[in-house]
C-alpha cells in the first residue's frame, strides 16, 4: 500500500467534536476517513443518507428536489472496522 495525504478544510469545532466521538469509538480521524472511503469504493455509492433539508425544499419546488441517497449499514457493524484494521496492518 502506498500512503498518500489528503488535506481537507473543516470547521475547527466540528473537527474537535468529531475527534471526541472517534476517541470514544477507539478510532482516529485517519481510520474513520479510510473506513468512509473504503465503504464508498466497495458499494460504489456515497455511504451516507443525503436528503434535502426543509429549508432547501421550501426554496425549491418539490419537483426539482432529486431523490435521496441511502445509508448502507453492515449487519455486523464491526465487520468493516475489522476489515479496515486488517487492511491498515
Amino acid at each position: 500500500m502506498t500512503a498518500t495525504n489528503i488535506n481537507i478544510c473543516t470547521d475547527g469545532e466540528l473537527e474537535s467534536r468529531a475527534q471526541s466521538v472517534l476517541a470514544d469509538l477507539g478510532l482516529d480521524m485517519t481510520t474513520a476517513i479510510n473506513i468512509f472511503l473504503t465503504q464508498m469504493v466497495d458499494k460504489r455509492a456515497f455511504p451516507l443518507e443525503m436528503n434535502a433539508t426543509k429549508t432547501v425544499q421550501k426554496k425549491r419546488p418539490r419537483s426539482e428536489v432529486k431523490g435521496s441517497m441511502k445509508i448502507w449499514m453492515a449487519d455486523d457493524f464491526d465487520a468493516p472496522l475489522e476489515e479496515m484494521r486488517e487492511y491498515m496492518e
